[in-house]
Order: structure tokens, then sequence, then C-alpha cells
């Protein structure tokens, strides 16, 4: 065994706990830039000066642009409050924007300075970790509000944009992405609590890495099995809803590694489901979807791990599949108008 990877018996339980925060946060900064792939015109182009020039338009912009989001967001899930009977006390308009626009203030400055994007990942990891606790204290579902205001602030500051200077801003907001929609915070504060060599934290030491790459192959796989399907933003193959599918389908991943770290179904439970019941039937996101992204990941895990891996996790994934089910979301609840599912079966 290498030496950098045995455990040190002398360390306190705080020291353990700690080098097990930094461990998997490692993993997920690395994991990171080995998939940041920028052309290298784009390089070569934003300069220190030009992405400065950039940032300074897009935080000129960003107070008009939190307004114009919270009305697209409002707009979106209003029926969705009455609906799921939603405290409408929980939901402070200023203060969720506020929090947003907070965080990409402190990303668009980040862009200007040229901060490395892995320091930035580790840094607004933890702020976005305690606005993820916040939003889902008291009830979980007011975290839509949170993420589709994010959503849309981002579409709406990268608009007037060129497509070089979006693709640059974006590997930014990427950022933001992946930890206020994926429970990163919440899976390391888990980790900690396990000895080094927990055949538990083996597993996510495993698979964290392989995390983008699973989804990516599910979304390409996705896009092949419905070619003709669209949501509320476009198709599967269109270049946003296809970067919102890899997001998700990597959602659902680290939501089932906190499961397993923390040897409880509460984060699919509690924060998971609801999400998925509340947003997905407003953007026209169809349940067999999620049953056959449920299908191909298991076909993944299963060739990434070892059979007793394998037992340590099913029970978990089988609580997705029958959350996910036909019995608890049959067709005919379904928007059978919509032309989208007629011939689509889960695999």
């Amino acid at each position: 065994m290498n030496s950098m990877n045995k455990p040190n018996y002398f360390q306190s339980p705080l020291e353990t706990q700690a080098n097990s925060i930094r461990m998997l946060s490692k993993l997920w900064a690395k994991k990171y830039v080995q998939k940041l792939i920028e052309p290298e015109d784009a390089c070569e182009s934003n300069s220190k000066g030009m992405q400065t020039i950039t940032s300074q338009r897009l935080l000129q912009s960003l107070r008009a642009t939190s307004v114009q989001a919270w009305t697209k967001t409002e707009t979106l899930l209003s029926q969705e409050v009455k609906r799921h009977g939603i405290n409408y006390k929980l939901i402070d308009p200023w203060e969720i924007a506020r929090d947003v626009h907070d965080i990409y203030e402190e990303v668009l400055l980040a862009y200007a300075a040229q901060v490395a994007p892995q320091c930035l990942c580790v840094s607004i990891g933890t702020k976005l970790g305690r606005i993820r606790q916040k939003y889902t204290k008291i009830d979980p579902r007011v975290i839509a509000f949170v993420s589709m205001q994010f959503h849309y602030s981002g579409q709406l500051l990268l608009e007037p944009i060129s497509k070089q200077e979006q693709l640059s801003v974006n590997s930014y907001f990427k950022i933001i992405d992946d930890h206020l929609y994926i429970p990163l915070q919440r899976a390391y504060d888990a980790a900690a609590k396990h000895d080094y060599n927990s055949p538990v934290l083996e597993i996510v030491r495993r698979m964290l890495p392989a995390s983008r790459e699973i989804a990516r192959k599910i979304a390409t796989r996705m896009i092949e099995l419905y070619p003709n399907y669209r949501c509320y933003s476009g198709s599967l193959d269109e270049p946003t809803v296809k970067a919102s599918s890899i997001r998700d389908i990597e959602m659902f991943q680290i939501y089932l590694w906190v499961c397993l770290l923390e040897n409880s179904i509460a984060a699919i439970q509690h924060e998971l489901f609801p999400l998925c019941v509340m947003l997905y039937p407003t953007l026209n996101v169809r349940w067999e979807l999620v049953r056959q992204m449920l299908h191909l990941m298991s076909i993944e895990l299963r060739k990434r791990l070892e059979l007793p891996q394998v037992s340590l996790l099913l029970p978990y994934f089988q609580v997705l599949w029958e959350m996910f089910s036909p019995e608890v979301f049959p067709e005919r609840l379904e928007d059978e108008d919509s032309g989208n599912s007629a011939g689509y079966r889960c695999g």
C-alpha cells in the first residue's frame, strides 16, 4: 500500500474527520478540473483584461437580472405552492434573491481575478452548502425556488454576451450548479463520521470521481432512446437540456452516496423526492425518463462495483426505484396529450 494511502493511527478523531472531508472535496475538485476543457482560442482571448470587462458588464446587470429571474421563477412555480400546500411564508423572495445575487457576485469577481476554478470550488462550495441547509431546514421543497432563481439568473446573465464569453464564464457558473443541486456538503459531513477503511467510504471514494462520466454516458443513451422527446426547455440533445440532464443524473448519484454514508433514506425521502415531484412535472420531465435513467444507472453501478459493494448499496437504490415506480406514478397521471410517450417503455 502506498504510504500516502495508509491511515494514521495516531490521528485524533477530529483529524480523521477533517481528512475524510478534505479527501472527498479533493476528489470532486480534481474531477471538475479534469473535465474542464476550453478551446484554445477561448483561453487566448480571455486575457485578464477581457475577463475583467466581461465581469464588470455582468455585475452591472446583476441586480436587474435578479428581479427578472424571480419573476420567471414565481411564474413557473406559483401553482406548485398551492398544489403541494407549501407555506408561502417560508418563501421570502428578497432573501432568496439576495443570497443568489451574493453568490453570483462572488463568482464574477473571482472570474475577473482569474481565480482557478478548483480554488473557487472549495470556497463557494461551503457557502452553497450553508444555503442548501438554510432553505431545506423547515421544508426541503423551498429549495426548488432557490434552484430556479439560480438557474434563471445564470441564463439571463449569459444571454447578452458572446458564445466565446459564455463558454468561459459558464465554466465558473457550473460550480454553482454542482454545489447547489448536488448535496456535496452533506456527503462530506457524513463521510467524516466513517473510519478511513470503512467499506461504505471505499464505495464513495471509488464512485465519486466517476460520477460525471457516468452521467454523460447515461444522458447520451437517453438521447438515443428518446430522440423526439421535448421537455420544457427543448429536446434532450439541445446543449442546455443535455447539461441539465447530466447535472440531474449526477445529483441522483450523490444523493445515493449520502444515503449510503448516513445509513438512512432521509436525504432521498425528504429532499430529492419532493424536489423532483415539484419540478419535473412543471418542466415536462416524465417519470418514465426518471425510471429509464435509474435503470441505466444500475447497469453502470454494477459494472464498476464488486459484488459485496453492490450488496451494500442495493437497499438504497431499491428505495429510489420504488419511489419512482409505476405504482407511485402510473402513466394515467402524466400528460397524455404531450405526444412524447406513445411508444416509450423503460428498459
